[in-house]
């Protein structure tokens, strides 16, 4: 059997968007990757994306919010970044490490748990899902 592929999903504060891809790519990749998230200024995974995430059975309610700095020596497969400051920030990972960045919307508006801004998040789990898509139609 062929090794899975170490996926990383980096974002600023690996709270929002990294979260939301680390589960998405799980679900729907099942075994074939290793998927980590993580962040340039990590803090908590936020109570909206673990609500619509949920909405779509993908519990991300265990995940922490880890820094980059953990991930430098763990064999990174692919590094996609999902926002640009992340990109802007990324570390060299050592050995022949993909990079991939895409530029999603922060959904972030402050760590209240309101459901005005449920369409958000929404919104952005539905385009990193576009992407994830592609993603593995690519690999």
């Amino acid at each position: 059997m062929a090794k899975r592929k170490k996926v990383l999903f980096l974002c600023t504060g690996n709270a929002c968007r990294s979260q939301m891809a680390e589960g998405l790519l799980r679900r729907f990749a099942g075994d074939r990757f290793e998927v980590f998230s993580a962040g340039t200024h990590p803090s908590r995974v936020h109570p909206m994306s673990i609500n619509v995430m949920k909405e779509w059975g993908i519990d991300i309610s265990h995940h922490t919010s880890d820094h980059v700095d953990e991930y430098l020596d763990k064999k990174i497969d692919i590094v996609i970044t999902v926002c640009d400051f992340a990109n802007e920030l990324c570390p060299t990972f050592p050995g022949d490490v993909e990079r991939i960045h895409w530029s999603i919307p922060d959904p972030f508006s402050g760590w209240e748990k309101n459901d005005i801004f449920l369409d958000r998040y929404r919104s952005v789990r539905n385009l990193i899902q576009d992407h994830i898509q592609a993603l593995l139609k690519d690999h």
